[in-house]
């Protein structure tokens, strides 16, 4: 079996290479500041370790969700328009138009690779907070690749169930690298309860999925986020895990598994 190879740029960004085929998520490369979203705002704490410019050309985007800017803002806009495909949900499509392919959960998208085999991109189900959370939080997709001689990965975006991994579990797995959105974020939007996987969630994750090796994201880099690196290292190591989480540094990469 062929490796992947992960490359975090910051927050939910980072390039998967797999099958000879670099694949971006959730594209963000705004300087900190303050974002708005409707009346409420977003604090960016930190930048990306790797500006855009410096990733080079990737064959496609898995863009999670669009209406939020701390997984597609003002610089990620302009980098879907230099990737061939975006893969995303049916609001994104509506909002933003070309180039973003609409990939309904449990429908997959072939890419061809290098090698002359296909990397299989599956959308599955995402859960952005607690149950009933949808009409205000919006739609929400996540990623399943796969493909012959390859590793199965999950790509969570933003998901908080549980229900939802054991779905993907059942349908999809078992993984050999699960990537994790984490950071149990909260917003006044939802107050009473995350937005994201908890530390403890993803390590229960982690063990649902089967994954061999859990590779975190989008658990630093924003003040709503509850909890950070720290405390998935606690959380893991209190599952007995530790051997499976791959926390990075931004800018740093890793080869799986």
């Amino acid at each position: 079996m062929t490796t992947v190879e992960i490359t975090y740029v910051g927050g939910p960004t980072a390039v998967i290479a797999i099958g000879g085929l670099r694949l971006l998520t959730d594209p963000t490369f705004d300087a900190p500041g303050e974002y708005p979203v409707g009346a409420r705002k977003l604090v960016k704490t930190a930048g990306p370790a790797l500006p855009a410019e410096e990733l080079g050309p990737v064959d496609a985007v898995l863009l999670s969700h669009d209406q939020h800017p701390d997984n597609l803002d003002t610089s990620g806009r302009t980098c879907l328009q230099g990737a061939p495909v975006t893969l995303s949900t049916a609001s994104a499509y509506e909002r933003i138009g070309a180039p973003v392919r609409v990939v309904p959960s449990w429908e997959s998208v072939e890419l061809d690779r290098p090698d002359g085999g296909v990397l299989r991109v599956t959308a599955v189900p995402a859960q952005h907070g607690p149950d009933g959370s949808l009409p205000l939080v919006g739609e929400v997709t996540g990623f399943v690749l796969s493909g012959e001689g390859l590793p199965t990965v999950y790509v969570s975006g933003d998901n908080a169930s549980l229900d939802v991994v054991r779905e993907i579990a059942d349908r999809e797995g078992p993984f050999d690298v699960a990537v994790l959105f984490a950071g149990a974020a909260r917003t006044p939007l939802v107050p009473d309860a995350p937005l994201t996987l908890t530390s403890q969630d993803a390590a229960r994750a982690a063990e649902i999925l089967g994954a061999d090796q859990v590779v975190p994201l989008h658990f630093e880099h924003w003040g709503h986020f509850t909890q950070d690196g720290s405390t998935l290292t606690k959380a893991f190591a209190d599952a007995g895990l530790t051997d499976r989480l791959r926390l990075l540094e931004p800018g740093a990469s890793v080869r799986l598994p």
